[in-house]
């Protein structure tokens, strides 16, 4: 089978991809680390980009490349992160680590292999295609109308979990902590001037120079 353009750059892309994220685990630098994750945030963009989802790709740059990785790159480089201290444990925990990254390895051939998905694009069995579309076509479209109809459900479940997520993260940075300070608006709005400034009369430079002569 003769390969295309689309086929090509998609494997490149993919490899790119994978090679990246194995960098993110590996690295041994958490900026370094940050940085790989960035080109496989890239590497995946121009998948879907292939996928003709380009309102998936574009979100995953702007939310994802623009904004939480920058974060993180700043909250990393900011912090003095003491990496023997990261390291500690490291061996302790591999067994559960590579069990559970098999575990995920079954998961996604399985996934991969049904036979829903292995019919997904494909044209006899034997070789992936790219679904065309017509000119009007909207992937934006269609996507919302899969949140909001067939995945509404899940849709609702995720908000209401990264709700409950928000509201557990300010309770725990608002708890109260001896030696904090906090506001009470209940004073502040019935503070008066008196309480805050104090007038002082200041005498000048050139009058206390004066009077000392």
């Amino acid at each position: 089978m003769a390969m295309n353009v689309e086929t090509l750059m998609f494997y490149l892309l993919s490899a790119m991809a994978v090679l990246a994220a194995l960098q993110v685990i590996t690295s041994r630098n958490p900026v370094h680390a940050a940085l790989f994750l960035v080109l496989t945030f890239f590497s995946m963009a121009g998948v879907w980009l292939l996928l003709e989802a380009e309102f998936l790709a574009l979100a995953l740059i702007l939310v994802y490349v623009g904004a939480v990785m920058v974060l993180f790159l700043f909250v990393v480089m900011m912090l003095d992160i003491n990496l023997e201290r990261l390291r500690v444990g490291f061996w302790k925990w591999f067994p559960f680590a590579a069990v559970l990254a098999v575990v995920l390895l079954v998961e996604m051939v399985m996934v991969l292999g049904s036979a829903k998905t292995a019919g997904t694009g494909m044209t006899g069995g034997t070789g992936a295609h790219v679904i065309t579309h017509a000119a009007n076509y909207s992937n934006t479209k269609e996507l919302g109308r899969l949140i909001y109809t067939e995945y509404v459900y899940a849709f609702e479940l995720a908000a209401v979990l990264l709700l409950v997520a928000i509201i557990a993260a300010i309770a725990l940075t608002h708890r109260h902590r001896a030696g904090t300070k906090s506001q009470v608006h209940a004073a502040q709005i019935q503070v008066k001037r008196n309480d805050r400034v104090r007038l002082v009369s200041v005498t000048s430079v050139a009058k206390a120079e004066t009077a000392k002569k």
